[in-house]
């Protein structure tokens, strides 16, 4: 496939290209992240509106997953997911760096999953209760009285 608008475009907002790329679904979404300072443009800090052009490296992280990709081409509309891959490629270090965090947090879960994947879990509310209950009967209740009983 050809993107019929890389040819007319020279150079675009990096938000406008993260978005056309689908990295991210919504420009805002983007400038989010890029304000949180999540996405650098040739290993230096950027803006929303910093122009980007073909051959620019881009690092962004995606949830918890690093990329770094190299812009191929440019294009000011979002179109389907096969079209928007070929606006970049991502460094053979970054998949290797991707599909090594892969493998670590497949053998090291992360212990707050493991808990959350365990069959009780947290007591829901009804569990709470029944454990209030039980802990604060009425017959077990003490009182403070004068012949000291």
């Amino acid at each position: 496939m050809k993107i019929d608008t890389m040819s007319e475009i020279s150079s675009m907002r990096l938000d406008k290209w993260l978005w056309a790329a689908r990295f991210y679904k919504t420009r805002a979404l983007a400038v989010e992240q890029i304000g949180k300072g999540r996405v650098t443009v040739n290993r230096s800090a950027a803006k929303a509106s910093r122009e980007v052009r073909v051959g620019d490296t881009i690092d962004l992280r995606q949830g918890d997953v690093p990329k770094t990709v190299s812009i191929l081409g440019l294009s000011n509309m979002r179109g389907p997911a096969p079209v928007a891959q070929l606006l970049y490629a991502e460094t053979p270090e970054s998949m290797a760096e991707r599909a090594r965090l892969t493998e670590q947090r497949r053998l090291a879960p992360e212990p707050a999953t493991a808990i959350a994947q365990l069959r009780d879990g947290r007591p829901t509310k009804r569990d709470r209760r029944s454990i209030e209950r039980v802990r604060h009967d009425w017959n077990d209740r003490w009182s403070a009285s004068v012949d000291g009983n």
